[in-house]
């Protein structure tokens, strides 16, 4: 064996360098544990990383649009399915190196990166809200001091404001934000003025709560790759886990399968095999499910559910002050509405508001112009108006996905779709168009695109914290029945999965494993 350690020693391994990870890893090191962080470490290239370091030395107002152009080009020449930052596809595996016979309706990526699938996230921020957790077997309070340590390391950004009502904690006092887009000021403005018109129709909005450092340089390209580096990545934390005395870090690792006995072991594709005292599987879903599948014949199938999305278009028929398209802003999410109304889900329903960004007007283009003649033009001017809604729904009434174990180690997913998604969508879309006309915003209702199953990636559940667990699912510290010292402490873990954002819960619950693990 290449490497082996001590069991005495009481190394607590943590496989995955992503959100859950660095957070059971901060938890671990607060407790005066000694920590060893396995992972697939892959990093940007160097040539990528000299590229966004030349951008970096310069200021935004001395770009030129043809810089602009040439930072872009790479994201919008990916490959269909995947995300690609800074030029590059190292965050995200290819959906064959994870999927035998990879369906075209499979969405859902693994990333095997430092800092995994948060290099490319949108860096959107709220906790759970309570009615969400119900019937969990832990709670908004079990996870409230959990939600202040992450929020201690992770730049949060924001005000405060109608949402913090709903979302108590996330606090946002003593917090700086980003000023928004220009489209975005103007919207809040109206949100604001229409609080208990909203309210009465069960709609809640507020500022978008960012995981970006506050001295954002709101140079628009956050679609992109921030050149700046101003987006936490969970790389970001691990550099900060790296000058720790406790803490060491193995890249390159890949998790065949896990054994337990006295100790835990970690049988690495090279051949190798570490040992320790307790593990924490933090992955990510996919790579989860598969090192869980491989270590336990008997589970046979796992099944992901879901948190089903919608785009839904709106068109604002106020004049603009100023054109979206130029000047100082950022692209990613302006503002946060929630639906809570009976009438259309008995969970929240989550919507992230969206305004003027490069991939507007391509698509109208590309799915509208290229269809008539010389339309180019208009559909350019019109998606300056345009003002985009994504929508998310409680994995209850979402589609799932179940995964098994192919013969060559990687997994077969299965779609079992829920028939309630469409109706449960149309009736969010409509709710949520009703609300926004008050603001001026046209709707179009007619236009909403429902994304691919697993394409939102607010997706886990797969072996669900349970107050009295059975077989294919885990105690409240995530160890699945049959196990003692292994800990899934990434989504894959969580009883459901809400509507809204799913990072920082799973920070939160990591934590919280990190915190109280024997």
């Amino acid at each position: 064996m290449l490497s082996s350690y001590d069991v005495t020693e009481a190394l607590h391994i943590v496989i995955g360098s992503g959100p859950a990870g660095v957070s059971a890893a901060k938890a671990l090191l607060a407790r005066d544990r000694s920590v060893l962080m396995v992972d697939g470490g892959k990093r940007l290239e160097p040539a990528a990383a000299a590229r966004r370091a030349d951008l970096a030395a310069t200021d935004p107002g001395d770009w030129t649009g043809k810089t602009r152009d040439d930072w872009m080009a790479p994201q919008y020449a990916t490959p269909p399915g995947q995300v690609r930052r800074y030029g590059s596809d190292f965050a995200m595996e290819p959906g064959a190196a994870t999927l035998a016979d990879a369906p075209g309706w499979m969405a859902l990526r693994a990333s095997r990166a430092a800092g995994g699938l948060s290099n490319l996230w949108g860096a959107a921020v709220l906790p759970y809200g309570e009615k969400d957790m119900a019937g969990w077997p832990v709670n908004a309070a079990d996870l409230a001091p959990h939600y202040r340590a992450v929020a201690d390391f992770l730049p949060v950004s924001g005000i405060t404001d109608a949402l913090e009502a709903l979302f108590p904690s996330l606090p946002m006092s003593r917090r700086s934000a980003i000023e928004p887009a220009p489209q975005a000021k103007e919207f809040l403005r109206r949100l604001d003025g229409n609080r208990a018109a909203l309210a009465a129709m069960g709609v809640h909005g507020g500022q978008a709560r960012q995981a970006v450092d506050a001295s954002c340089r709101r140079c628009g390209l956050c679609l992109h790759g921030c050149p700046y580096g101003l987006i936490w990545s969970a790389a970001d934390t691990l550099t900060e886990l790296l000058r720790h005395p406790g803490f060491t870090y193995r890249s390159g690792a890949v998790v065949r399968r896990i054994t337990e006995a006295e100790g835990v072991t970690l049988h690495l594709e090279d051949g190798t095999e570490i040992t320790g005292t307790r593990a924490y599987l933090g992955a990510g879903v996919l790579e989860t499910a598969r090192i869980l599948l491989a270590s336990d014949p008997t589970l046979g199938e796992v099944t992901l559910t879901d948190s089903q999305h919608a785009f839904l278009p709106m068109l604002q028929r106020w004049s603009n002050a100023t054109r979206p398209d130029r000047g100082p802003f950022h692209t990613l999410p302006q503002a946060f509405v929630e639906i809570d109304a009976p009438v259309v889900s008995p969970f929240l329903v989550h919507a992230q508001i969206y305004t003027w960004n490069e991939y507007f007007p391509r698509d109208l283009v590309q799915n509208y112009a290229r269809k008539i003649p010389f339309s180019t033009p208009f559909f350019t001017a019109l998606a300056r108006r345009l003002i985009v809604a994504q929508m998310f729904l409680h994995s209850d009434q979402s589609h799932r996905i179940a995964l098994k174990l192919a013969p060559d180690g990687r997994l077969l997913p299965r779609l079992e779709a829920n028939p309630a998604v469409e109706r449960t969508l149309k009736q969010a879309a409509r709710h949520m168009g009703k609300a926004m006309s008050r603001l001026g915003l046209l709707p179009l209702t007619f236009a909403v695109r429902p994304g691919a199953p697993g394409s939102s990636f607010h997706v886990g559940a797969s072996v669900p914290m349970a107050a009295a667990a059975r077989k294919g699912q885990s105690d409240i510290l995530g160890r699945p029945v049959g196990w003692q010292r292994l800990h899934l402490v990434d989504a894959s873990c969580l009883p459901a999965i809400p509507a809204t954002t799913i990072t920082f819960s799973v920070m939160a619950n990591a934590h919280r494993i990190g915190t109280l693990a024997p």
